[in-house]
């Protein structure tokens, strides 16, 4: 399996915060790898490692690079979209196209134009004029057009509508995404990219603590929906949280006896935004 981003022991302080905490992680081809965490969880942090923005301890190795030291060349094959836009409202979509080809060697102008034809923003208008959706759309066209088998996203819809967010993770899919590309997207909106994901990566504070492929979910973890008369017995199987919602009791568990949990209900495989929720939660809640 091809290894695109390769992690161990990375540690990133500020001061006395620790950011990043010793973490492990890889990050494979032809994969949409979700990073997850709540704010101030350390996604950033990696994200910035990763880029070559930030200096870090322990080993990091992007598309075979050291990234701080050759960030130059590893961002010939990677691209980035940060939470923020930093186009400047008096430039022109068109501009913006021109401008991003004279300085990026593997930018493919004709393909930047389609992705914005597709998006319907013509290449008159200033960046001031367009909404924060349309921004966002300007942002991802002008970096899928770049010919990249990395590409990072920073919490990349934030603060956009609904139909804005979907039409932004469509884009992405349909006309980046492909087998020899690779997306790793920092969120803390997990219902939002839940279904696009081939891999979660879950953190907090500096630490994974999940580190797991979709399908493998499904083996490791479940919900179950317990009945007030064997509440005792289900906990006696040390699920690691439990809820109450709607005077109903979920039990999580992970790696539990499947025959054990079958004679106390019916499992079911958490979704992510709920396993995420379970596995910061802890205990009960």
């Amino acid at each position: 399996m091809n290894t695109l981003i390769e992690a161990r022991q990375l540690s990133k302080r500020y001061g006395s915060q620790v950011a990043l905490d010793k973490v492990d992680f890889s990050v494979h081809a032809g994969r949409i790898v979700g990073l997850i965490g709540p704010n101030g969880a350390g996604k950033t942090s990696a994200l910035r490692a990763v880029l070559g923005l930030t200096t870090y301890d322990g080993e990091l190795a992007v598309l075979g690079r050291e990234p701080f030291a050759n960030r130059a060349e590893l961002m010939l094959d990677a691209s980035f979209i940060a939470d923020v836009a930093v186009l400047p409202g008096w430039l022109k979509v068109d501009q913006a196209v021109d401008f991003t080809a004279a300085i990026h060697p593997r930018f493919r102008r004709e393909r930047a134009r389609e992705l914005l034809a597709k998006a319907r923003i013509a290449g008159n208008r200033r960046i001031r004029e367009l909404s924060k959706g349309m921004k966002t759309q300007v942002h991802l066209a002008l970096t899928m057009a770049i010919d990249a088998r990395l590409l990072l996203l920073d919490e990349p819809t934030l603060g956009l509508d609904m139909l804005a967010r979907r039409a932004f993770y469509d884009a992405l899919v349909e006309d980046y995404m492909d087998e020899t590309r690779t997306i790793l997207i920092t969120t803390h909106q997990v219902e939002e990219v839940e279904n696009l994901l081939t891999d979660v990566l879950f953190i907090d504070r500096g630490r994974i603590v999940l580190d797991s492929t979709i399908e493998g979910l499904g083996a490791r973890f479940s919900a179950l929906e317990i009945p007030e008369q064997r509440l005792e017995a289900a906990r006696a199987l040390r699920p690691f949280h439990e809820r109450r919602t709607l005077g109903k009791t979920v039990m999580y568990f992970e790696n539990a006896p499947a025959a054990a949990l079958a004679a106390l209900g019916e499992a079911r495989t958490p979704s992510v935004s709920d396993l995420f929720v379970a596995k910061l939660s802890g205990g009960v809640s």
